[in-house]
């Protein structure tokens, strides 16, 4: 297990393989960490599928409103919702989209993002300045890379459960 210097800023991702641990980086993107903390503490990522997961590239979850597959779980729709909170402001910076990585998912519009964000597979710095970059893998990557490919995955993975550190 990595060592967590800041647990109010940690993130720990339950996959069928193990545990994923995300640092958040609330220096550069402050209302993404603070929304997904917000949801994780209220359960809202607990259950919900990765909907879109693209070998070489990313594997996509987050969406709370469809992606549950405890709870009202629509696979044709997951991918097109989000929380109920408002949309968030793009907050990107100069930190490259490299493996590990953890970015917020959003339409066209660059200040869309609210619940969905993907992990990338390799380093995509194409997606640089594009997206907001928030968080990143500091253990457990070998569960990320275990991910169920498919867009969507027939038989899609799961985040078992999310929870902020500091609340273990």
């Amino acid at each position: 297990m990595a060592e967590i210097k800041d647990p109010e800023n940690t993130i720990l991702m339950e996959l069928k393989g193990g545990t994923v641990t995300i640092e958040l980086l609330p220096a550069i993107a402050p209302g993404h960490c603070e929304r997904m903390k917000e949801l994780a503490r209220a359960g809202h990522y607990d259950n919900v599928a990765f909907h879109r997961v693209i070998d070489g590239f990313m594997a996509q979850t987050g969406d709370v409103e469809h992606g549950n597959m405890e709870k009202d779980y629509q696979p044709r729709r997951a991918g097109t919702g989000g929380s109920t909170l408002p949309d968030l402001k793009a907050e990107f910076s100069k930190i490259p989209h490299d493996r590990g990585t953890l970015g917020a998912a959003r339409s066209q519009n660059p200040n869309s993002a609210n619940s969905q964000f993907f992990i990338n597979f390799s380093d995509n710095h194409f997606l640089n300045g594009q997206y907001t970059v928030y968080g990143r893998v500091i253990a457990g990557m070998e569960h990320v890379d275990a991910i169920t490919r498919g867009e969507p995955p027939a038989n899609p993975d799961r985040m078992i459960s999310v929870k902020v550190a500091a609340d273990v």
